[in-house]
């Protein structure tokens, strides 16, 4: 089995956007695509390639920081911080999962 397909797990915390009427948690649903990594055997390269996608959204990640601190500074702290908080989530996320996508297609040479 993927351990990666394990993130699919984080979908349920969608759920509570149902029990809570809280509609910033429907965005964790997004995580049950993970189970379509269930049947993916990880070899060498597609460890490479986790790799390799979790070094890009981490440099993402440090890209935003910058801003978000900037945006702290100059205007309002709380607003900065939750939605930069929210803002570097998804966009880690989203770019993990389209740098590993891209990847595992072929994508990036060597």
């Amino acid at each position: 089995m993927n351990r990666v397909s394990l993130l699919g797990f984080l979908g349920l915390l969608g759920f509570l956007g149902l029990v809570t009427d809280n509609p910033g948690f429907y965005g964790f649903f997004g995580f049950f695509a993970f189970f379509g990594w269930v049947k993916i055997k990880p070899d060498e390269r597609f460890q490479a390639n986790l790799g390799r996608a979790a070094k890009n959204a981490f440099f993402a990640g440090m890209a935003l920081f910058p801003i978000i601190a900037v945006w702290a500074a100059l205007g309002s702290f709380e607003v900065a911080y939750s939605v930069g908080f929210a803002a570097n989530f998804v966009l880690q996320h989203l770019v993990f999962t389209l740098s590993l996508v891209w990847l595992e297609r072929g994508g990036g040479g060597l």
